[in-house]
């Protein structure tokens, strides 16, 4: 046997830090502010702050292991907040500002987490939980001109400049956690460790994923409570890449503003905000003068292939991902390969069909579709639960006995998400196991109707929901939101899917809304739509 003979050098979030203050002190951060002021500061300056909050959470009695909650936006603070409290040897937990407050204290409580640190115009939300709650410390980022006596104030934590202690950090200890959006029962928790959201950082940060680099302003619109903003602040601090944080300002024309100013390379979002970008752009499209080329990552729910052909005649970019909580988040990105896009380029039906494909797994993720027969081949036909694992895939829930059955015997993650996986090991998501509608013995994908209906110009949003039917167990119902002045019937939409599918598959009737519902992070909540059509008369 030989010995290797490489050092044991720990994986933590303590070396991204350093390497950000030391390599890229100049580097810029960005934040729009709550009155639509800009703060600005360097990645040096940044590294001296975090380092003054870590030591300062030290003082307030930060035990390792010890979770500390944030209920903020995307800002300079929050983002401190992000690299002080891992270092300082606690675990930050990000909760969900747009959830019901019970619900917000329900995984407070849970979690077992000892301080809060929260922005200043969010605290009449935290009075409406705080009584269900047992946090020990709330430290406050004051950035209104409004006095408040609630809690530590955050700048004075800092100004007092106390020293750092490095505690001593193991690659393997606990860093950050988050919860599920708890659409399928109770929210649960799932433990981030240093290793993981580094060699998260690693695989997400390479060219043919997302490849942020250091020439790249990056803009995470996606809300850094969302599964650490899908890890995109950590990548940015990694390679030095400039920040431009969009605070609590989340509306098209605000963002278009921001990425015009700070010449936004690439962002990131979830498709209801693009589909606003879409429509500001269309309404003024003078107006903005973006950065040519600008990437726009994409998650949370399939992009419809009408949305990435109307961003492209505006040179931007959309790049489909895929993950989930307890994939922290990303295990596939869609970025063509150099054959494929050959072929693309000659045939552009060919390469809308593969860019709405969620794409391919990033390096040490691992995927499968198991069908009711086993293991599905990669033949891009054959639908099978979509099952991963890798070293940034969790293994249970935070202190938890239930959700077990999430997990195979053999040791693969049941992503609920049913997919087929072509021969290039492109992984395109047909539907999840729950929304998929089965009539007479058939399954009919809920997702590639809606794809098709966005398609239609007078149609804005779309759902397809399975509805009883006495004869065929389940039949679609189309639920569908219009474009402003537009109208349309059931015969013309289900002429325009006709071309794309089966007799079988089209609905039997649409229901026309104002909205369809959607959860804090912008999926469809097709329960509630279920529920609200469940007795459906079909005659």
């Amino acid at each position: 046997m030989i010995a290797a003979t490489m050092m044991d050098f720990p994986l933590t979030l303590s070396h991204v830090l350093e390497r950000a203050g030391a390599l890229f002190g100049s580097t810029e951060i960005v934040s729009r502010l709550p009155d639509r002021s800009l703060h600005r500061y360097t990645y040096r300056e940044f590294h001296r702050r975090v380092l003054a909050l870590a030591a300062a959470l030290q003082g307030l009695g930060l035990r390792k292991g010890d979770r500390v909650a944030t209920l903020m936006c995307n800002h300079y603070a929050h983002l401190e907040a992000y690299l002080a409290v891992p270092c300082a040897g606690g675990v930050l937990h990000t909760l969900n500002l747009r959830l019901h407050p019970d619900d917000i204290a329900y995984i407070a409580n849970h979690a077992g987490d000892r301080f809060l640190i929260i922005d200043d115009a969010l605290l009449p939300l935290y009075e409406k939980f705080s009584k269900l709650t047992a946090f020990e410390r709330v430290i406050v980022v004051r950035m209104s001109a409004e006095a408040n006596a609630l809690g530590d104030d955050y700048e004075q934590l800092i100004a007092a400049n106390p020293v750092f202690t490095p505690p001593a950090l193991a690659e393997t200890d606990a860093a950050g956690m988050c919860y599920t959006s708890g659409t399928t029962g109770r929210p649960k928790g799932v433990v981030y460790s240093h290793r993981s959201i580094v060699l998260h950082t690693l695989a997400t940060a390479t060219v043919d994923y997302i490849g942020v680099s250091r020439a790249d302003t990056l803009c995470p619109v996606v809300p850094m409570f969302h599964v650490n903003a899908w890890g995109l602040p950590y990548t940015a601090l990694m390679v030095g890449a400039k920040l431009a944080m969009p605070g609590p300002h989340l509306d098209a024309v605000s963002l278009l503003d921001l990425y015009e100013a700070e010449r936004v390379t690439i962002t990131a979002g979830v498709p209801t905000i693009w589909l606003g970008i879409q429509q500001a752009l269309e309404h003024e499209p003078e107006r903005w003068r973006l950065t040519r080329g600008m990437r726009m990552v994409v998650g949370g729910a399939a992009v419809p292939e009408a949305l990435i052909r109307a961003l492209d005649r505006y040179d931007l970019q959309v790049i489909h991902g895929w993950g989930m909580t307890e994939t922290s988040p990303v295990g596939l990105v869609n970025c063509t390969k150099g054959e494929l896009k050959d072929r693309g380029d000659r045939d552009e039906e060919l390469s809308y069909a593969l860019r709405t494909k969620q794409g391919v797994p990033l390096p040490f993720f691992e995927i499968r579709a198991v069908a009711e027969k086993g293991v599905a081949p990669w033949d891009g036909k054959t639908m099978g639960e979509l099952q991963v694992r890798g070293p940034w895939v969790a293994a249970s829930y935070h202190e938890l006995a239930e959700g077990i059955e999430q997990w195979t015997a053999d040791g693969w993650f049941r992503t609920g998400d049913i997919a087929t996986i072509d021969r290039a090991g492109y992984v395109n998501i047909t539907d999840r196991i729950k929304d998929l509608v089965k009539s007479g013995g058939e399954w009919i994908s809920s997702i590639e109707l809606e794809n098709a209906l966005v398609s239609h110009a007078a149609v804005q949003e779309a759902a397809v929901i399975a509805v009883p039917h006495p004869k065929w167990g389940e039949r679609p119902l189309g639920v569908v939101v219009l474009k402003a002045g537009m109208n349309v019937t059931r015969k013309a939409l289900n002429d325009h899917l006709g071309p794309r599918f089966a007799s079988y598959a089209l609905p039997d009737a649409y229901v026309f809304v104002a909205e369809i519902p959607r959860t804090s992070t912008g999926k469809m909540m097709k329960a509630k739509l279920r529920e609200a059509y469940k007795n459906w008369s079909w005659s």
